[in-house]
């Protein structure tokens, strides 16, 4: 396990079946702090979640008692994780679809960059969901068109590395990114404020029922979040494309 003082894996968890116990043990496993955000969750996780708290030295986890969302979860670890000092976030899913192995990667691929989002580019197999698989193309193109094609490998995928103050400065001043929303909109948003983005492969499982897989995403409901947010973002991007096209000119010409 490493010990850092300047980066935390945080997972926000909302009712996450099975699979977050070892998610959480395989996280603690490469790395030492692990952060988990309980997200008003009422499965029982949380308690179980609490008591391996006082197990694992390296294991903090932080309760919210309504549930408000992925991106809500969060920011308010971004927010505790500055208080103590820490610089970055490593976000990763409760339910076991990703990689902890990679975390250490990850890790060491943000300390070589720094003020760089590390973001994980999906490697599927065969279980994966068509309809997943394919969907996510759409939003990576959308991506790619309101970033001037910044190098978003993927704008979904939560296993990435984020640089904490700008992510809480994004996200302070304006109302969204607290829901399905939250991956996408703060790739792109940290992209608007300069800040680079480095991609990495990292494999992603998908879990039947039978296997312990929980998913709440809903396919109508995350869908028209996902147009009202590109909606919204389309419009700023027209707004702040001087700046953009001036940017690109100033980074093309060094």
């Amino acid at each position: 396990m490493i010990a850092s003082s300047s980066h935390i894996v945080l997972i926000p968890s909302y009712n996450p079946g099975e699979k977050v116990y070892d998610t959480v043990r395989s996280a603690l496993q490469y790395w030492n702090p692990v952060w988990v955000v309980i997200d008003g969750s009422t499965d029982g996780s949380e308690k179980i979640l609490q008591n391996m708290a006082t197990e694992y030295p390296a294991l903090k986890v932080i309760y919210l008692p309504e549930n408000k969302g992925k991106g809500a979860a969060v920011l308010q670890g971004l927010h505790l994780a500055s208080a103590e000092g820490y610089s970055y976030v490593l976000t990763m899913d409760s339910d076991g679809q990703h990689p902890a192995n990679l975390i250490p990667d990850f890790m060491a691929e943000s300390i070589k960059r720094p003020n760089t989002m590390i973001l994980g580019k999906p490697i599927f197999d065969s279980n994966a969901p068509n309809i997943r698989v394919q969907g996510r193309k759409l939003s990576n193109w959308w991506a790619n068109v309101v970033t001037m094609w910044a190098g978003i490998g993927d704008s979904l995928f939560g296993f990435r590395v984020y640089p904490i103050e700008p992510l809480r400065k994004v996200m302070r001043f304006q109302p969204w990114m607290r829901h399905f929303d939250f991956d996408p909109e703060a790739a792109i948003r940290l992209s608007w404020r300069g800040v680079k983005v480095h991609n990495m492969p990292a494999p992603v499982l998908y879990f039947t029922i039978n296997e312990g897989g929980v998913s709440h995403f809903r396919y109508l409901r995350d869908n028209l979040l996902l147009t009202w947010m590109y909606t919204r973002l389309f419009i700023g991007f027209v707004l702040r494309l001087p700046v953009l096209v001036t940017r690109r000119f100033l980074y093309s010409s060094h």
